[in-house]
C-alpha cells in the first residue's frame, strides 16, 4: 500500500508541475486545480491516522489528473477532445463531460468508504441512496461555485464555466455526476468491499499491539 501511495503521489505531483507551466489562463488554472492543491496536502497529512483503501487513492489520483489537464488547457480546449469533436463532427469539446462524470464516479467510492467506516450505515439501498445524494450535492455545490465566480468575474469566468453555449450545461453536468456515481457503485461495489476488508486486515495487528 505504501508503494502504491508513493507512486500515485509522484504521478500527481509531476502532472501538477506540467499543468502549472504555461496554462491557457492562470486564474482558471487555480480555480480548476484548487481541489488538488487542497486535497493532496490533506491526504498526505492524514494517511497514517485515517488511511484510505488503495482503490480510493487510485481514483482520487485519476480525478486529480483529469482536473489538472482541464486546468492546463481549460475544459473547452483539451486537444484530444478537439480532435474527437472534429473527427466525429460534434458540436463541442466534451472533456468537461468526462470531468463531471468523474465528479460523481470518484466521490461515490470515497463517500461509500467514509460512510461504511465511520457511520452506523451498512451495505444496502440506503447506503447507495445516500452516496448518490452526496455526489449530487457535491456537483450542485460546484455549479453554485461556478455561478458565484461568474457573478463576480463576469466574462472573465467564461473558461471556468465551460458551457460552450449550452443553456442546459448545468443540468447535464449534474446528471452526469449522478450517472457516474450510480455506475461506480454498480461496477466497483464488490471490489471496494474487498479493498475495505484488506485495509481492515492490515490495521488489525496495530490494534492488537495496542
Amino acid at each position: 500500500m505504501r508503494r502504491l501511495r508513493l507512486i500515485l503521489l509522484t504521478i500527481v505531483l509531476l502532472v501538477l508541475v506540467w499543468s502549472g507551466i504555461g496554462p491557457h489562463d492562470r486564474a482558471t488554472w487555480f480555480l480548476e486545480v484548487g481541489p488538488v492543491l487542497i486535497g493532496v496536502p490533506l491526504l498526505v497529512a492524514t494517511y497514517r491516522k485515517v488511511p484510505l483503501t488503495g482503490l480510493a487513492y487510485f481514483l482520487l489520483a485519476l480525478h486529480a489528473v483529469i482536473l489538472m489537464v482541464g486546468g492546463h488547457y481549460t475544459y473547452a480546449r483539451v486537444p484530444l477532445f478537439d480532435w474527437i469533436r472534429d473527427s466525429l463532427d460534434l458540436t463541442r469539446n466534451h472533456y468537461d463531460r468526462v470531468g463531471h462524470f468523474a465528479q460523481g464516479f470518484v466521490p461515490a467510492i470515497v463517500t461509500r468508504e467514509v460512510l461504511l467506516r465511520f457511520s452506523p450505515l451498512r451495505r444496502g439501498k440506503w447506503l447507495a441512496f445516500l452516496v448518490v445524494s452526496v455526489c449530487l450535492a457535491i456537483s450542485a455545490s460546484y455549479e453554485l461555485l461556478e455561478w458565484l465566480t461568474a457573478a463576480i468575474a463576469g466574462s472573465a469566468a467564461e473558461d471556468f464555466l465551460g458551457t460552450q453555449g449550452d443553456v442546459w450545461d448545468t443540468q447535464k453536468d449534474m446528471l452526469l455526476a449522478a450517472i457516474g456515481a450510480i455506475i461506480a457503485l454498480a461496477m466497483l461495489g464488490r471490489r471496494h468491499d474487498r479493498s475495505l476488508a484488506a485495509l481492515d486486515a492490515s490495521a488489525a495487528p496495530a490494534i492488537d499491539d495496542e
